[in-house]
């Protein structure tokens, strides 16, 4: 633990309980600010690991986190999104933490130490080699995390470690290392902090550009959303609006007659096809909008 920098101390740390509060709120944002530059150092090693993953899951696989405490929650929040934001499937993408279901909200430390459990997660999957395995951990080394890393990978998965610390043994078993050092943490050893901030943030880049490349999205718009609330419905006719430029009852006719699917919808407003049309162009494109945009009006992409 000594060697490791997300345990160390930062200088000056010993007497923050002697600041006022705005200037330990100042000492606390600083440090903060220092983590986009972090992850920006590894942003090569993140589009390596995401072109890996999605022509992973082009083959039907798919992206499973992996991680314990913080790190397994933040995967879990990373996979839970997946489904109303991109419309994946149940179980396309998933959050593995050690502990199981109830360490989301109740901490239980002494899993991250459980390697058989990982591995009896992982197996529960039916992991297949056209699947990733992202572990993911602050100091690299939590045996959960690497034991998931090391099960996958002997079982032909692509492997993706995300850590804290450079030369991190969780990076060392995987294929594809991203190592997002941010120093020692306001509150030493509080790998909440710093390093969680940063693992969210690559968390986001990994499912968020994995989905834009899938075609998941139309430009910056989240064509596949699940709208499943009255904030949704909402968002998907101004999605739908702006992708065609149509006006409202316009937007909500072809929403109603494709069962509020908005790519569909997309489709019937700008090719002037049916429903059963927009459904066979999306099925010959793989559900990338753009493309069957382009075959409808038989323009080439």
């Amino acid at each position: 633990m000594d060697g490791l920098v997300t345990e160390g101390r930062r200088d000056g740390g010993a007497g923050i309980d002697l600041l006022t509060t705005a200037e330990l709120a100042r000492v606390m944002n600083a440090e903060d600010r220092t983590v986009p530059a972090a992850v920006a150092e590894e942003l090569d090693a993140i589009a390596a690991a995401v072109d890996a993953i999605v022509a992973r899951m082009r083959r039907g696989g798919r992206l499973v986190y992996a991680g314990a405490g913080t790190a397994g929650r933040l995967g879990v929040l990373d996979a839970s999104e997946c489904p109303p934001t991109f419309g994946t499937a149940p179980g396309q993408v998933v959050g593995l933490i050690a502990g199981g279901p109830g360490a989301i909200t109740a901490a239980v430390e002494d899993a991250e130490d459980d390697r058989a459990a990982a591995v009896a997660d992982l197996d529960a999957l039916g992991l297949t080699p056209a699947d990733t395995v992202v572990g993911v951990s602050a100091s690299g080394r939590t045996p959960y995390a690497l034991a998931a890393v090391e099960h996958a990978r002997a079982r032909g998965a692509l492997t993706v470690a995300l850590a804290a610390n450079r030369g991190s043994a969780l990076g060392a078993a995987a294929e594809h290392r991203i190592e997002v050092v941010t120093g020692p943490e306001l509150l030493a050893g509080s790998t909440r902090l710093k390093a969680g901030t940063a693992q969210k943030l690559v968390l986001n880049m990994v499912s968020t550009l994995t989905m834009v490349r899938l075609g998941k999205t139309y430009g910056d718009l989240m064509v596949d959303l699940r709208a499943s609330n009255d904030k949704l419905r909402a968002r998907s006719r101004r999605i739908t609006a702006l992708a065609t430029g149509a006006e409202p009852a316009a937007v909500d006719a072809a929403l109603a007659a494709t069962g509020g699917r908005v790519k569909d919808a997309v489709l019937l407003l700008l090719a002037d096809v049916d429903p059963a049309r927009a459904a066979e162009l999306l099925e010959h494109s793989g559900g990338r909008l753009r493309e069957a945009l382009h075959a409808a009006l038989d323009r080439p992409h």
